[in-house]
């Protein structure tokens, strides 16, 4: 049977080189060399179309200055892996030196040609744009991770300057390049022992004192937020220390030390590394240009951001979808065109089913604030009650008209997609002022929504503002097209490096990054052991 497969391997090769010119019918001008990359290519397409498209030519093991210089780049490059977080076992140095010492027929060189390609294209890929496919983690993580042709990369590492090219996969964003100075940092950390011993289950604030109040000041010590001293008292120095950690962690400021500022400032060095490397891969998934101008949405940090050519130029408090089956607010990117001011509310389907026409069928005059249509948009008198429909059977829409109490409440931010989330205002104001804002049935809310739309509008208008009121005043639901659309990224950071210095990090409130950690390790990242 192997010797059968083997031949019809052959004889496709043979076939795809004849057919392009390399050979005779008799096929007797057909090097070894070429046949064995014809053979081993021969079940990769995209392999096998870039090596005919090179005449079958090495890019690795010719003799030449060129194809050694792209061998010693590789293998240096492979040998930085461990840099990256990426599993090294996948392509490491060792393998790709047997496989060229072993090289010593012409067939045998052939057979290494493309074994080298194939480590070389998995190396970049992983490199580039991250070792995993987004959605076979999480259904919500939808991210189109935009992953180069073989073609490309092989012509790409065949023409270009080898040690330059390589360099250029790495993620170019200044974000990947602070995370993997933490990695490493934190590795050095681990290596040493960790962060050192925990503090117990206590409770301790400014003018405290006693055993509790050194602990907290020891592990803030090594944590890096305040310096060394002898003091066993809980003084303003070390309040305004626990004030930044909680800063840092999206806790509550108010500098008491318990809870769930207690309970993140046990995390120990291995459980930070481990989200330092999901952030990693993260940032390989969008390895791209997210736009000089664009709206980026970072739902563990309940914040929507305008940023403008790396600067953060509009920051406003959000609230997000709720950690449960169907309101988790999903991972994409798209371009927001338009803003509606005085929007109605089109309640989605589910809303209506699930949670509406219970109360309707109870009560037909329930709701009163929403209106009932039908298929051609007309009002439903409600008299005639709704208790013949099932959640299969109901066939009406129910629509909430402009006003202050609207749930979208009085503007949205539209970038159409399938998933039917946009950004809005809310009624709802006093969500804002929780730690954690996690409640919506998926859409982002907005604290500041008309500032968010000045700002939006500020790149096409000389007084957005003023713009903004008069739609705002007519009371009419009105759209405002952008003139340039700007990219709008809905992003899960739980580990975030500062430009100054220092990290953030944030809860993993829907579960994605330790989904994520599982599949990296699964395929062969190294996770030091627990270090406290």
């Amino acid at each position: 049977m192997a010797i059968a497969v083997t031949s019809r391997r052959l004889m496709l090769a043979l076939a795809l080189v004849a057919g392009m010119g390399l050979a005779s019918a008799s096929g007797s001008e057909i090097t070894a060399f070429k046949q064995a990359i014809a053979v081993e290519a021969a079940s990769d397409a995209e392999l096998s179309a870039f090596y005919r498209s090179n005449d079958y030519r090495p890019i690795w093991t010719g003799a030449g200055a060129a194809d050694l210089a792209r061998r010693e780049a590789f293998l240096t490059a492979v040998g930085q892996a461990d840099l990256h977080g990426l599993p090294r076992g996948r392509y490491d140095v060792d393998t790709l030196r047997r496989v060229m010492q072993n090289a010593r027929s012409e067939g045998e060189r052939g057979q290494a040609e493309v074994e080298l390609s194939r480590l070389f294209l998995r190396f970049a890929r992983d490199l580039e744009t991250g070792i995993l496919v987004p959605a076979a983690v999480d259904a919500d993580i939808k991210r189109e991770v935009r992953v180069r042709e073989a073609g490309e990369l092989l012509a790409g590492i065949a023409r270009a300057a080898p040690h330059a090219f390589l360099k250029s996969l790495t993620p170019s964003a200044p974000e990947y390049t602070r995370l993997v100075r933490e990695k490493i940092a934190l590795e050095r950390t681990i290596a040493q022992g960790g962060f050192g011993p925990t503090v117990g289950d206590t409770r301790v604030a400014l003018g405290d004192s006693g055993p509790g109040v050194v602990a907290v000041r020891d592990r803030l010590i090594s944590l890096g937020y305040i310096g060394r001293s002898a003091t066993g008292v809980f003084d303003a120095d070390l309040k305004h220390a626990v004030e930044a950690f909680q800063r840092d962690h999206g806790l509550e400021e108010d500098g008491i030390v318990g809870g769930e500022t207690l309970s993140e400032m046990n995390r120990s060095a291995s459980d930070r590394l481990g989200h330092v490397l999901v952030s990693m891969e993260r940032e390989r998934w969008m390895n791209r240009d997210l736009g000089a101008r664009h709206v980026s949405v970072n739902l563990t940090d309940f914040r929507t951001r305008i940023v403008e050519n790396g600067e953060i130029a509009f920051e406003t408090r959000s609230v997000i979808g709720k950690d449960a089956d169907g309101r988790r607010t999903p991972e994409f990117s798209d371009e927001m065109d338009h803003m509606v001011i005085n929007p109605s509310w089109y309640v989605p389907r589910s809303i209506v089913v699930d949670e509406y026409l219970p109360a309707l069928r109870r009560n037909p005059y329930a709701l009163g604030y929403l209106e009932i249509t039908d298929r051609q948009g007309r009002v439903v008198n409600r008299g005639r009650g709704f208790a013949q429909y099932s959640v299969r059977t109901f066939p009406f829409s129910m629509r909430q008209p402009p006003g202050p109490r609207n749930a979208l409440g009085l503007v949205k931010f539209m970038f159409p997609n399938k998933y039917n989330i946009y950004l809005h205002d809310t009624p709802a104001k006093n969500l804002f002022s929780n730690t954690v804002r996690a409640y919506s049935h998926g859409c982002i809310r907005l604290s500041d929504p008309f500032e968010f739309g000045y700002a939006i509008l500020s790149a096409q208008s000389d007084d957005p503002e003023a713009e903004f009121q008069r739609h705002l005043r007519s009371g009419r639901e009105t759209r405002v097209n952008l003139e340039t659309p700007i990219p709008v990224h809905l992003i899960y950071r739980t580990a975030i490096a500062k430009p100054e210095g220092g990290m953030e990090y944030r809860r993993d409130i829907y579960g994605r990054n330790g989904r994520i950690l599982a599949a990296l390790q699964a395929a062969g990242v190294a996770l030091p052991g627990p270090g406290s």
